[in-house]
């Protein structure tokens, strides 16, 4: 039986948190732009007493961070503070209809970051010092980039667990999916737009490609499990011309058990056989990202304690894999065990109607906060934390 959640009920102050969504949701913050909402973050924490630390990234860019308890943290709550960038802010701008709020980075993350700073205010404002638990609070810059923030972080410290807020309607992730950018090129030869014989047409090239490419097995969407989205495509920017340079950008998300290093192989494969097929084919690829997945299993000692404390707080528990691409991927590698729970849903993140669910932000918060008042681990059998 887990410690009574209870105790931090009347500490975690609604109101409190979803004035501070609010807050988080006026603030543009996508990567590389997050100085405001770090700003903004670190007087909330200082003013509520809790001593914070800069991690610097690069010049004018860092992490906050804050921890409690004995020793050094057995777990770090993760959030991201950055989002993508907004095409156009007014029809991405905040509001709320019926529990919901609207707004770029509502879902992803910016509602798992305000439960995680409130479950923190909670811990401080109700426990002693000597009652505190061994956990960290980290905000990371840049995760919708490259992760530079928490790679920074892991450089200097690999806790044994992590929670990160990313939306997954609350499910608890102890899965993840790999992920893979496929960048191809191809070339051609520029001529006059009326002249179209005397040149090479470098995006006829790429389209020809890609539907030589999916027609493998690989990019079959009933039979694959490889999750693949064609996310940009551009070509020269000379007006009037039949184009010599097209460049499109694949994203693939593989499930935990897909090791990268295939897929590219298959891919390679698939690319060589289309010069069989496509006049005068001039074509580049490169695979500048690449992350494994991973699958921590449902029988260890963080499953069961968030299945007591699901059921303590009357929430339904379930789990599932996170099929999109985080610093999960990063912590993982490291060394660091990361489980995805957070409010809200992939569905909408990254559009002009991404929402969270208010109650979903609340009871995140509840979860965080009982998860890290359980937090005992001399009373758990993971060998982690021997």
């Amino acid at each position: 039986m887990t410690r009574d959640p209870k105790l931090l009920e009347k500490a975690i102050q609604p109101e409190r948190l979803h004035e501070t969504l609010l807050d988080l949701l006026d603030i543009y913050s996508p990567s590389g732009k997050e100085a405001d909402i770090t700003a903004y973050l670190e007087k909330l924490l200082r003013g509520a007493g809790i001593a914070v630390e800069h991690q610097e990234v690069e010049e004018d860019r860092y992490n906050l961070s804050a921890a409690m308890g004995p020793g050094e943290p057995f777990l770090y709550l993760v959030g991201h503070v950055d989002t993508v960038a907004s095409w156009d802010l007014e029809a991405l701008g905040t509001r709320e209809e019926k529990g919901v709020l609207y707004g770029l980075g509502s879902a992803d993350m910016k509602g798992g970051c305000a439960a995680m700073v409130e479950a923190w205010l909670a811990l401080a404002e109700t426990l002693q010092v000597d009652e505190r638990p061994p956990v960290g609070l980290l905000l990371v810059v840049g995760e919708e980039e490259n992760g530079d923030g928490s790679a920074a972080f892991l450089d200097r410290c690999r806790p044994p667990w992590a929670v990160i807020g990313e939306p997954t309607g609350l499910s608890a992730c102890f899965s993840h999916y790999g992920y893979l950018e496929a960048n191809f090129i191809t070339r051609g030869r520029r001529s006059h737009s009326s002249l179209p014989e005397l040149g090479h047409n470098a995006v006829e090239s790429m389209l020809r490609l890609l539907l030589h490419l999916g027609k493998n097995t690989l990019f079959d969407r009933d039979k694959s499990d490889v999750v693949y989205s064609i996310r940009e495509m551009n070509s020269s920017p000379a007006g009037f011309v039949v184009p010599d340079r097209c460049e499109t950008w694949i994203d693939l998300h593989l499930p935990p058990d897909r090791e990268p290093m295939i897929i590219q192989e298959a891919i390679r494969r698939g690319i060589e056989g289309a010069h069989r097929y496509i006049p005068d084919l001039d074509v580049e690829i490169s695979f500048d990202v690449s992350y494994g997945g991973y699958d921590l299993g449902a029988d260890n000692s963080m499953a069961s304690l968030l299945k007591e404390i699901y059921a303590d707080l009357n929430i339904p528990f379930r789990q599932d894999a996170f099929r999109s691409h985080s610093d999960g991927n990063l912590f993982y590698a490291a060394g660091t065990k990361p489980i995805l729970l957070g409010p809200g849903s992939l569905e909408t993140a990254h559009t002009s109607e991404e929402q969270v669910p208010f109650r979903e932000v609340l009871a995140a918060a509840r979860i965080y906060a009982a998860l890290c008042l359980n937090l005992v681990p001399e009373k758990t059998d993971d060998p982690a934390v021997k």
